[in-house]
């Protein structure tokens, strides 16, 4: 699963008031508690986070769009990461991603076989 993330500068916990920090926080900073609220619960639905990053502005996009955070999320299969998604403890946290993200894009990819280098003619 490929999380491309755009941030708030300010976290907004209207949604969710019970998960709001005492001092108003940033959405890096709100992001950062929904990651560490969901990393056991991933686990133990089989999912491993790859890779999670900083990103920007594009080198080649729109000029105007911009991801803050990439995450690539490696799921056991379609069927574990539902029953992850809807598992009750996991929800309990995810106020904080609510309050943390502007925008989001979640893509499923399936892995593909790089073709092989082709032999120059000899």
């Amino acid at each position: 699963m490929l999380n491309l993330l755009r941030l708030r500068e300010v976290a907004d916990y209207s949604a969710h008031p019970e998960l709001a920090p005492a001092h108003p926080i940033s959405g890096a900073e709100a992001y950062d508690l929904y990651v560490r609220h969901t990393l056991p619960f991933l686990t133990e639905a089989g999912g491993t986070v790859l890779f999670l990053g900083e990103g920007g502005s594009f080198l080649i996009g729109p000029e105007e769009e911009r991801w803050d955070r990439v995450m690539l999320v490696r799921q056991s299969s379609v069927q574990a990461f539902l029953k992850f998604a809807s598992h009750e403890p996991y929800l309990a946290g995810i106020g904080h991603r609510t309050a943390a993200l502007e925008d989001s894009r979640l893509l499923p990819l399936v892995r593909s076989p790089l073709p092989q280098p082709s032999r120059a003619a000899t």
